[in-house]
């Protein structure tokens, strides 16, 4: 049955990556102040870097727990991992379980769990969530409905579908039903009640500093502007502020200019991506 379910997974994901049509979708994030799409006149390309070669800012900061997604296995994330250690900061990484091919409000549930498990180990009060894909919408559930707004510093997403995509479309298109009946992939579907229910209210809830990332280059969030989020958030587009840079939706977790994005949201720094950043 497991056989089963990851063939059908990667019979979806495959078709996935025919880069869908771009077409307007319901979403109501819109530019407000703080939203970081557009570079101001500073500096052009070239980040205000936080200092955290020494360690020092870094290691007084909170636990860092980045949160993969679909199929996402742990070690796909070691590279940002290693980026975020290197820096300073504790780190581990939150594999979804049953690779995310089941309900999102319970991987979130787990991810709950998991983050009591890493402030107990690390005394530490509060965490920041580093996201990636599906992951973004396991822990904004986490935040918004299971007590995570009392445990979470910082919030970031990586080229997450916060509303929906039209992934079921394509998939029904060609001829292999929901989403290959996999559920996590029909609650990322534009519309979906899973995502009503997300999406209903304010989209930042608590004291959380809430910040997206999203590529023109991405094969799996279509269109685009669905990784974006209303109410504040600050949202970040690769290409606003770095034309030329080429990146994709597994890209965003490996590509240098997008981690010095990372780093700075971390640390509270204004957001300047370093379009040179290997």
């Amino acid at each position: 049955m497991l056989l089963r379910t990851i063939l059908a997974a990667t019979t979806a994901v495959t078709a996935l990556l025919v880069p869908a049509a771009a077409q307007a979708a319901p979403h109501r994030a819109t530019t407000t102040a703080g939203v970081a799409d557009e570079p101001t006149t500073t500096t052009a390309g070239v980040a205000d870097e936080p200092t955290t070669t020494t360690g020092t800012l870094a290691a007084a900061a909170n636990p860092v727990v980045v949160v993969g997604g679909l199929i996402g296995i742990s070690i796909a994330y070691e590279p940002i991992a290693a980026r975020l250690r290197a820096d300073g900061y504790r780190v581990s990484i939150f594999q979804l379980p049953n690779l995310g091919f089941g309900d999102i409000r319970e991987s979130a549930r787990a991810l709950s769990a998991y983050v009591d498990q890493v402030r107990a180990a690390t005394g530490a009060a509060r965490v920041d969530l580093v996201t990636h894909s599906e992951g973004g919408l396991v822990g904004r559930w986490y935040v918004k409905f299971l007590g995570g707004a009392d445990k979470v510093d910082r919030y970031l997403s990586l080229g997450t579908p916060q509303y929906g995509t039209y992934v079921a479309d394509l998939i029904n298109f060609l001829g292999l039903g929901s989403c290959a009946g996999i559920v996590a992939c029909q609650q990322m579907t534009t519309g979906s009640s899973f995502l009503a229910d997300l999406n209903g209210g304010d989209d930042t809830p608590g004291p959380v500093r809430w910040t997206t990332v999203r590529t023109w280059q991405d094969e799996l969030v279509r269109p685009v502007d669905n990784a974006s989020l209303a109410d504040g958030a600050t949202n970040v587009l690769v290409q606003a502020w770095c034309p030329l840079r080429v990146v994709g939706h597994l890209g965003l977790v490996l590509d240098g200019t997008t981690y010095t994005v990372v780093r700075q949201a971390l640390a509270d720094a204004a957001i300047r991506p370093n379009c040179f950043a290997l």
